[in-house]
């Protein structure tokens, strides 16, 4: 059988320095994730009318939002990694070695995204359409950073595109040879987020969607796959009450809150969606507009005279 083993990289890639400064991969991921997302994100909001770049304004309250929510979401849903004795109490904090949960960065992402939309003047579920497939591309630019940590990995498999783990790595399972092969998780998420993008941006062109149902397919789409994926993962994950781990049962969440949205909006919505900014902000209706400064001309009669125009004695 044709092995296509993927070698995971040499601890040596996870981290570089540059000058004094630590350069981790994986936040160098991350970053490169963001940066796809607001640009994606723009294109897609210009298309319908919005100015250029505003999403950088929108950005700059959803991304550090995101990033905060998803560090308290991981460290506490993994209390036993940070919290025993005699443990560094920083680590909760060094979100460069891992752990930064998507549900937890879509929930402050969300908060952030609804408060930088609207003092951009834009509606949050016309926002959150035009953002929907650019997540999906971002957590898979980001899954690599999984990659060079050698993290995001199931259970052993004898597939021929199997992960290898170093042993020395702090994820490698206990009790397991050398040489055993992992499913690669952080992969088979990558392809998911992408095709669940090219699926929503079909969907689009189809049915429309809008009114928050962008978001909704996103959302359904995310945490039906992100359920499977973690029913299959055996390093250390969040704790598990009922036998199941907390991020499945986010997962579960994140599959209904889409389905109702999707229901709802769907229910309340058969027209066409409108101008993507709040009424009165949008900068095509300025009352500085010349449609709006120009005075009213006055009718003319058919001599072509102002039909007011007064009667000459």
């Amino acid at each position: 059988m044709l092995s296509l083993m993927i070698p995971s990289p040499d601890p040596s890639w996870a981290s570089f320095q540059l000058g004094p400064f630590t350069i981790h991969s994986y936040a160098l991921c991350i970053l490169a994730g963001i940066v796809a997302a607001v640009l994606i994100t723009d294109a897609r909001l210009r298309r319908r009318g919005v100015a250029a770049w505003v999403v950088l304004d929108i950005a700059l309250w959803a991304v550090p939002l995101g990033i905060v929510f998803a560090r308290f979401y991981h460290v506490f849903t993994h209390v036993g990694d940070y919290f025993y004795a005699g443990a560094n109490l920083w680590n909760a904090f060094a979100i460069w070695d891992g752990g930064n949960a998507i549900y937890g960065a879509l929930i402050g992402g969300a908060l952030g995204a609804y408060i930088g939309s609207r003092r951009a003047g834009l509606r949050f579920w016309a926002f959150a359409d035009a953002l929907a497939p650019a997540l999906l591309v971002a957590q898979a630019i980001g899954r690599l950073g999984n990659w060079f940590n050698q993290e995001l990995f199931g259970v052993p498999t004898t597939l021929p595109w199997g992960l290898s783990i170093s042993t020395t790595a702090p994820m490698f399972p206990d009790g397991l040879p050398e040489g055993t092969l992992f499913h690669p998780l952080f992969l088979y998420e990558m392809i998911w987020n992408l095709c669940g993008a090219a699926v929503i941006v079909l969907l689009e062109r189809r049915f429309g969607l809008g009114w928050g149902r962008t978001l909704a397919v996103y959302l359904i789409w995310y945490g039906l796959g992100r359920s499977a994926l973690e029913a299959i993962r055996i390093d250390p994950t969040s704790d598990a009450p009922l036998g199941i781990p907390a991020n499945i049962w986010a997962s579960f969440a994140v599959v209904a809150v889409g389905v109702l949205i999707l229901v709802i909006q769907s229910l309340r919505h058969h027209e066409p969606e409108p101008s993507p900014y709040l009424p009165g902000r949008d900068p095509s209706q300025s009352h500085d507009s010349p449609e709006r400064t120009a005075p009213a001309r006055a009718p003319r009669t058919r001599a072509g005279t102002p039909a007011n125009a007064p009667k000459l004695p």
